[in-house]
Order: C-alpha cells, then structure tokens, then sequence
C-alpha cells in the first residue's frame, strides 16, 4: 500500500506568523483535519457517529516541528497506524511538500474510542476494526515511525 495521504492542503496567510512561517497552532489544525479525514476512513464519519454516539478522543499529541512551512507551501499529511486495542488507536501523521523527501513536520498521537452519552471508553465496532486491521496490513513495509516515542528532556 501507498502512504496513506489524509489531507492536503495550501498554507495560507493567516497561518503565517512574523517569521514568514506557519504558526505552530496550525500544524496540531493540519494534523487534525488529518485525524477527521482518518476517522471517516475508519467507519466514524459524522453521520456514523451522530447514529451511534461514538466517535474518538484525542489522549495525547506530541509534535516535532522539522522544517520550515511557509506561505502558499502546498502540504499533505501522511498517516500511518503504529497500533490499536479494542479502545485505542496509536498513530503517526507526517506532513510532506512537493520536492523535499524529509517530513516537515510529525504528530504521534494517541486516541480513544468513546461513547459519548457517558462519555466513557468503548470498544471499536467491528467495521473500525476491520479497516483498521488492513491498514495495519497495507503499512506492513513501511519505515518506522521515525519521531514516535520521543520524550522531552534537557540532556544531563
């Protein structure tokens, strides 16, 4: 299987800060119209989730900023599924330009499935599930998710 591209997108002028660059609020905006893009591949689009009251939580979200991104710079932002269990999803999102073969940009997040008239956790259905699994599958071959597991700490 190809990289999985969940979105794509133009940077544009209210994303760019006073250095000429993308503001770092918009690559978390970019990554999550990548984890809605996701989601709706899965089986949790909306009208799934307003007819089963699930949808995903995001536990936590680490970000490695990489490159630059400036104004008018086409992007994509490149999925990959580290892991799931019956109630969570571990996934890496990469953003990538025409041109340039490094990532931008990385997001490795956690998420929750959840019914939300608790809210509590709840076990995926089984069309998440399924999908989920050939994913797995289709990305078998490719490179580790170069940025995941990073901790933030001064050296010493």
């Amino acid at each position: 299987m190809p990289a999985l591209i969940t979105y794509q997108t133009r940077v544009n002028q209210d994303w760019v800060d006073y250095n000429g660059h993308l503001r770092d609020a918009y690559y978390l905006l970019i990554f999550s119209y990548a984890t809605d893009a996701l989601m709706e591949r899965i089986g949790l689009d909306a009208d799934t989730r307003g007819q089963s009251g699930h949808s995903l939580f995001t536990l936590e979200a680490h970000i490695n900023y990489l490159h630059e991104v400036k104004l008018d710079t086409q992007v994509w932002v490149q999925t990959q599924i580290i892991g799931f269990d019956k109630k969570r999803l571990h996934l890496y999102h990469s953003l990538h330009r025409e041109g340039f073969d490094e990532a931008l940009a990385a997001s490795e997040q956690m998420l929750l499935h959840v019914d939300l008239a608790g809210p509590k956790s709840a076990p995926f259905g089984e069309r998440s599930v399924g999908v989920l699994l050939e994913l797995v599958e289709g990305q078998r071959d490719l490179p580790g998710a170069a940025f995941a597991g990073r901790v933030i700490a001064l050296p010493g």
